[in-house]
């Protein structure tokens, strides 16, 4: 399960001249305050409109919007500040093309996106059997089918843009443009993925359900990396994070927050009663399932396989 390291040589050497740190740290910058702007904006105008339909007020107010499915898919739009802040920040900091984060080809690779999807889903339902085994409760959620099948076009568009603009700066922006002033690992890869898990902290969970989850997302993480890695291109990591993600807005959520368009509800990890041996547990399989997921990727007699996008080979597979 060796890569051919000359992919991802020629994506970490595609940067120009612009691409120096403070520059790369600029862009960030950029990508940050047009984040946070389009999450304010996005998130005060759809309020409103939520709370001028509603006779009154609800008692949950601000949090039970966020809640709400206007509230999701509201939270789910305001990544569009990222893609935003990037295409600023490629045109007119580094002076690239932002289809330059793609790969050395300026394409998604879509055999790799396809088959990062399918790996995912099937060790999303890995796990969910095993943490069936470990908390068997698991109820009907509150949507219904019908409602369920109208929203999902929306919901699956909706969360392509958050997951793909999350690859593209963590395993796009800073990774290329980290590797290709650093040679080492240590920086380019760990620097990244430990922004990308610290973003995963949910204060209203306990320390010991909070470290699983972070150890959960630092594998998922380390896979993400792997593949760009791998094949020198995010395809593969934008079908990846698409899975996952789907896997617990639409079929079966963990999270109390996040459950209004999942078919079933889990126990929510937010919530109490869990233990530290719980936690440990659930740590082991989020890390086992991104093993697995690694595996399916790249060892060489998967049939799921990603393809490296070689010289003689710039086009999305």
């Amino acid at each position: 399960m060796t890569p051919d390291p000359v992919a991802f040589e020629r994506y970490r050497r595609s940067p120009n001249h612009k691409t120096t740190l403070p520059r790369l740290l600029l862009g960030t910058a950029i990508v940050i305050l047009f984040w946070a702007a389009t999450t304010v904006a996005v998130l005060f105008a759809a309020a409103y409109v939520f709370f001028t339909w509603q006779a009154a007020a609800p008692p949950s107010g601000m949090q039970g919007f966020l809640a709400s499915p206007m509230g999701i898919l509201t939270a789910l739009a305001s990544f569009t500040g990222i893609w935003i802040g990037l295409w600023i920040a490629m045109r007119w900091v580094h002076g690239e093309p932002l289809s330059a984060l793609f790969g050395v080809g300026g394409r998604v690779s879509r055999s790799g996106f396809l088959k990062g999807l399918v790996a995912v889903l099937i060790t999303s339902l890995v796990s969910e059997i095993l943490l069936y085994m470990l908390q068997p409760e698991i109820a009907r959620g509150t949507i219904s089918l019908s409602s369920w099948l109208l929203f999902l076009v929306p919901t699956v568009a909706l969360t392509l843009l958050q997951t793909s603009s999350e690859e593209m700066l963590f395993r796009g922006y800073l990774l290329r443009g980290l590797a290709n002033r650093f040679k080492s690992p240590v920086v380019w890869a760990l620097l990244p993925g430990l922004l990308f898990t610290s973003l995963h902290w949910s204060p209203s969970s306990t320390v010991a359900i909070n470290a699983c989850v972070l150890a959960s997302i630092a594998a998922f993480a380390l896979l993400l990396t792997l593949v760009v890695h791998a094949t020198g291109n995010l395809g593969a990591a934008f079908g990846a994070h698409l899975g996952n993600n789907l896997t617990g807005f639409l079929l079966i959520s963990h999270q109390e927050s996040y459950n209004s368009f999942a078919l079933f509800n889990a126990r929510p990890l937010e919530g109490p009663g869990w233990t530290t041996s719980d936690a440990v547990l659930i740590a082991f399989i989020g890390i086992a399932c991104s093993l697995l997921t690694i595996a399916l990727l790249l060892h060489p007699r998967s049939p799921l396989r990603v393809a490296a996008e070689l010289p003689d080979r710039t086009s999305a597979a």
